[in-house]
């Protein structure tokens, strides 16, 4: 699996995010639920449109828990593809809410 997980609630995405990549990193978020996230995309190179449902899937999953879910850094390549397929990356910010 190319995604990690580290202990402080951080994910990092793998260079390549394709179909054979969705499936790790919907595990990976899984395993995260409950905690606030921060996503690094600074190294993706290519993301496909299956990577992406899971990231907004995440982002969706993260506000009905009132937790952050926030894609802090991103590649060129992330940015543009995001807007390519016209996905606002507003979609991947879920920010904490106050109880």
């Amino acid at each position: 699996m190319a995604t990690k997980k580290a202990a402080s609630g951080s994910l990092k995405l793998s260079p390549v995010l394709d179909l054979t990549e969705a499936s790790a990193l919907h595990g990976t978020l899984m395993s995260m639920r409950g905690r606030n996230v921060t996503i690094d995309a600074s190294e993706v190179e290519r993301v496909g449109v299956q990577c992406v449902q899971v990231l907004i899937a995440g982002a969706r999953a993260w506000q009905a828990d009132k937790k952050s879910y926030v894609v802090d850094k991103s590649s060129d390549a992330f940015a543009k593809t995001m807007q390519l397929i016209g996905i606002d990356t507003d979609l991947l910010v879920a920010k904490e809410i106050s109880k």
